[in-house]
């Protein structure tokens, strides 16, 4: 039986509808026609914002927002982020051990930080080591800071990969302080693979995790997970917890004094 590219269509989308991830080869079999002709069909269904293509196959489509570079996320909801990173601050104790990821509202947590000692900062963000080491220098803090070893990404100014993941693992930490992508339907998002994989192992390796999420970040999907949102301590705001997420069970604090629970 012929098929017309409507009906391939109707077909693709409603099998992605119902399974979720679809490989080209099961769907061309289905309608017995080449695997090429599937393959075209998906990337015109791509285009059209339908499905997102993957390896062998497709899943249902993401928005694959491209993160913005460092210096221009800086500037992005700037009064925000600092309002969150000054209450992150105050979850600083003598005597802790940190884990600060790489982000434009975790960098501000040092700027906030006063009369706290002996403090260790573990981080893969070079823009937050410098800030670390600032308020060393200016006595606001004592303790040391560890940057992890890696490869260097200078529009995030970061490191990430195997080295970074390797120091980590070896690494107990009290609280791990982190931003992200986005979060969507109980999942934490990044943007890039190898930062995502260093935020992760710091969630395994720490007793305590706090998320830092500006109203921006909210209902937002980006392609890698960090983690889920249950497997957080904390998550501080200036956006209200969305009334259609459900089964969370740590905090949610706003900036503003309010909390979730």
């Amino acid at each position: 039986m012929t098929h017309s590219k409507l009906e391939r269509f109707e077909h693709i989308l409603s099998r992605l509808e119902f399974d979720g991830k679809i490989v080209v080869s099961a769907i061309a079999e289905e309608l017995n026609v080449a695997p090429e002709t599937i393959r075209r069909d998906f990337d015109e269904l791509e285009q059209q914002h339908l499905l997102t293509r993957v390896h062998g196959g497709a899943v249902k489509f993401i928005n694959l927002r491209k993160e913005p570079e460092f210096l221009r996320k800086m500037d992005m909801h700037r009064e925000a982020k600092r309002e969150i990173a000054k209450v992150a601050a105050m979850r600083i104790s003598d005597g802790d051990t940190i884990a600060v990821d790489v982000g434009t509202t975790t960098v501000h947590i040092a700027d906030f930080l006063a009369e706290v000692n002996n403090v260790t900062v573990v981080t893969n963000s070079i823009a937050a080591a410098e800030r670390f080491n600032l308020a060393i220098e200016e006595k606001r803090m004592t303790g040391k800071v560890i940057l992890l070893g890696g490869t260097t990404n200078p529009a995030q100014s970061s490191v990430s990969g195997s080295m970074t993941l390797e120091w980590l693992s070896k690494m107990n930490l009290d609280k791990a302080f982190l931003s992200c992508g986005g979060v969507d339907a109980g999942i934490v998002y990044d943007y890039d693979l190898d930062e995502s994989l260093v935020s992760a192992r710091m969630v395994e390796n720490s007793y305590s995790c706090i998320l830092l999420a500006d109203h921006s970040k909210m209902n937002q999907k980006s392609f890698y997970k960090i983690c889920g949102l249950n497997e957080l301590s904390e998550v501080i705001s200036n956006e209200r917890y969305p009334v259609d997420w459900h089964g969370y069970d740590g905090t949610w604090t706003m900036v503003d004094g309010g909390m979730y629970k």
